[in-house]
């Protein structure tokens, strides 16, 4: 292995010192025992199993005749799969011309208009305190730059760069590096366009969050907010950190910022505890990059929006022919023929599953023991019937005898359609088989928002009141109720005093009554669903499909872009295109219902059509033998 990997693995080991800096000389067994410590024993071991025929972790990570791939990561390879870290570093080539997900490219569209509102507004409040970056300038222009201003002690810096770092791999900026008056150094701050903090009671707590003004350093325990947890912004805080600390830039307050998507204030991070993390998690991300560590697919969440899912690398071994690839087939493909353990289990959970042997589906549907003592999500009982049901290809399993679902006399299905952080511009609904869609074109942000979200609300309690009236009961239907309560909650809080639209008070007192029923729950709390919980994957099973083959969340925002004119002149077929799909959300949510608790008994129902899970209590060995 060459010394920078030796390096970085130490650092791995922890056995550099707190500020960093990475201990000089080597010998045979620090080496050693830095290799053996940046493996991660099971997907390390997973990945040798499939792409090599030695058991030598040092063949995998190549010797001083081939050195290691010369790459550089910045803080956003810290957070998310590592497999497709591989891909994009070995085999770049085959994203070439592949089209950018589209709720990506908008979500940073967004985020870098948010970047420029938070600066134009910040220097604007003192322009001689900033120093601004010439973005337009090519990467080392602008790392000079930056080094330039720290030396001369600007207070303030904006758009900063810090020097790539050949022996490391690291590289990075920040919006804001914050000249530390007390301590010396500065202070890296990040402008996200995410949430960071959410409002909170000023009652008492355990733990109070440190905030700073906008315009003025002054850090203090803040009883208005509680944190929102963000660990990519902890890790790029970190990996600036160190990146500061390489010039003796780093400030001794071991602290970092945060200006989320409000823009009211400053979240400080203290970096102290999220360090030694970091340096683990870096060595093992530069060494993957590297080619010094192989990895094989699991799927995570990441997968949905991932090209690779559907796309497989280059047929060809790479820059290493020492390393044998895993099968050219995409990452969804290799899952499939694997029968991964991960396309039942996701996530955390596969890994667990991996320490206890539990490699494919097979393995996890023919488990009889107890559960894992360090199980810590649902009953492993109906994980192991989710592999079982996979096997078997039955997409529900029920957990109880009979479904059921509350039904009133009088049933409206409710939707809601927002961009982003903006606002929320269709509210759809369903009543007695009438779609009637409560909208604003005008672009979001726009106060005609307000307008909209009071039509909707009068008209859903005046529904509400004529059926209390007539001495009917009433209920009101969403699917997965935390974007429409937030978005409730939300436009009572912009829009208050505005006529029609209610208070808080009002919006908690519906929400939390037996009125308000999400079937996102009843579906989470009666069926075991081994495709997943999500509106487009439970209603077909009941019989509903969407007039658009693209329909989809992701897909909204695109055609949203295209109705409001953002980027040129409205596109009014879109409108119709996001009032169709939203009214096919609202009558997806009705057929559900009525399938998963009929009015009147049919044959047509989730009792007649979905399997118990005592349907699935034996391996499917046994089960096999059963049946013959």
């Amino acid at each position: 292995m060459s010394e920078v990997g030796t390096i970085l693995l130490t650092v791995y080991s922890g056995s550099g010192d707190r500020d960093g800096r990475e201990e000089d000389g080597g010998g045979d067994e620090r080496r050693a025992a830095a290799r053996r410590t940046v493996v991660v024993p099971v997907e390390v071991e997973r990945a040798q199993q499939v792409s090599a025929d030695t058991d030598d972790v040092s063949a995998l990570a190549g010797s001083a005749e081939q050195p290691p791939r010369i790459a550089y990561v910045d803080a956003r390879a810290l957070v998310g799969c590592r497999h497709r870290l591989h891909l994009d570093a070995t085999h770049p080539e085959r994203l070439l011309g592949v089209p950018e997900d589209a709720g990506v490219k908008q979500r940073r569209d967004a985020a870098t208009a948010h970047r420029s509102k938070v600066r134009d507004t910040l220097v604007a409040a003192d322009p001689q305190a900033w120093v601004i970056i010439d973005a337009d300038q090519n990467a080392s222009g602008r790392a000079e730059d930056t080094l330039r201003a720290c030396s001369e002690g600007a207070q303030r810096i904006w758009g900063a760069l810090l020097p790539q770092e050949p022996d490391t791999g690291r590289r990075g900026g920040c919006e804001i590096l914050l000249r530390d008056t007390d301590r010396g150094g500065y202070i890296p701050i990040i402008v996200v366009n995410h949430k960071v903090t959410d409002p909170r009671q000023p009652d008492p707590a355990d733990f109070h969050p440190t905030t700073s003004d906008l315009y003025r350093w002054d850090p203090r325990p803040d009883r208005h907010v509680r944190v929102r947890t963000q660990p990519r912004d902890q890790q790029r805080l970190a990996h600036l950190y160190r990146m500061l600390q390489r010039h003796g830039l780093a400030s001794p307050a071991l602290v970092g910022g945060a200006i989320g998507y409000h823009f009211d204030r400053i979240l400080v991070h203290d970096l102290g505890p999220v360090l030694d993390e970091y340096d683990r998690r870096y060595a093992d991300r530069i060494a993957v990059v590297r080619g010094e560590l192989p990895t094989v697919p699991s799927k995570v969440p990441e997968c949905r929006q991932c090209p690779w899912w559907t796309r497989a690398p280059s047929v060809t071994g790479g820059e290493r022919p020492d390393i044998t690839e895993p099968p050219a087939v995409s990452c969804e493909g290799w899952l499939a023929a694997h029968r991964d353990v991960s396309l039942v289990a996701p996530g955390s959970r596969a890994e667990l599953l991996r320490r206890h042997g539990v490699q494919t589906i097979d393995d996890l549907a023919e488990w009889t023991a107890d559960e894992p003592e360090d199980w810590q999500y649902e009953p492993f009982a109906e994980t192991v019937v989710t592999a079982r049901a996979w096997i078997s290809g039955a997409p529900l399993v029920r957990r109880v005898d009979r479904v059921r679902v509350t039904r009133a006399d009088v049933e409206v299905d409710v939707d809601l359609e927002s961009y982003q952080e903006y606002g929320a511009y269709l509210w759809g609904t369903l009543l007695d088989g009438v779609y009637r869609p409560f909208f604003t074109w005008d672009p979001l942000p726009t106060a005609d928002e307000a307008r909209s979200f009071a039509e909707f609300w009068t008209w859903l309690m005046a529904v509400r009141a004529d059926a209390v009236a007539a001495g009917k009961t009433f209920a009101a239907y969403c699917y997965s109720r935390t974007a429409e309560d937030k978005w409730l909650y939300e436009s009572a809080r912009r829009f208050a005093g505005r006529p029609g639209v209610p208070s808080e008070d009002e919006v908690r007192a519906f929400v939390d009554s037996p009125q308000w029923v999400d079937m996102f729950q009843a579906v989470s709390e009666q069926f075991i669903c081994p495709n997943g919980k999500g509106l487009k994957k439970i209603a077909p099973v009941a019989g509903f499909g969407w007039r658009d083959p693209e329909a989809g969340g992701e897909a909204s925002m695109s055609w949203y872009r295209l109705a409001v004119g953002y980027d040129g002149a409205p596109d009014l077929s879109q409108r119709t295109r996001l009032l169709e799909y939203n009214e096919d959300d609202v009558r997806a949510t009705q057929v559900l219902r009525e399938w998963m608790a009929p009015a009147q008994p049919r044959a047509h129902s989730a009792d007649a059509e979905v399997p118990a899970m005592t349907d699935f209590r034996e391996p499917p060995a046994v089960r096999r033998n059963i049946c013959t």
